[in-house]
C-alpha cells in the first residue's frame, strides 16, 4: 500500500474536502482519503491499480489540481 499526501490550493472548507474524498474513492485501488481544509492538504492511501499520476490527473479535472 502506498500513501501520498497533495497540497490543493482550491480546497477552504469541509465540502470541498468531502468532494475530493468522494472523487477519488471512485477510483480503483483508492483505500482512503483524509483531508485538512486549515493545511488545504490531502492524503490518499492507495494500491495497484491507482497511481499518482491517475490521482493528479483526476484532482485536475474536477478543478482541485495539485501544486
Amino acid at each position: 500500500m502506498e500513501k501520498e499526501t497533495f497540497n490543493i490550493p482550491n480546497i477552504s472548507c469541509g465540502h470541498c474536502v468531502m468532494a475530493v474524498k468522494n472523487e477519488l474513492n471512485e477510483l480503483a485501488g483508492v483505500v482512503n482519503v483524509e483531508g485538512d481544509p486549515r493545511t488545504k492538504n490531502v492524503t490518499v492511501e492507495y494500491e495497484e491499480p491507482a497511481s499518482v499520476e491517475q490521482i493528479k490527473a483526476k484532482l485536475q479535472e474536477i478543478n482541485y489540481p495539485v501544486q
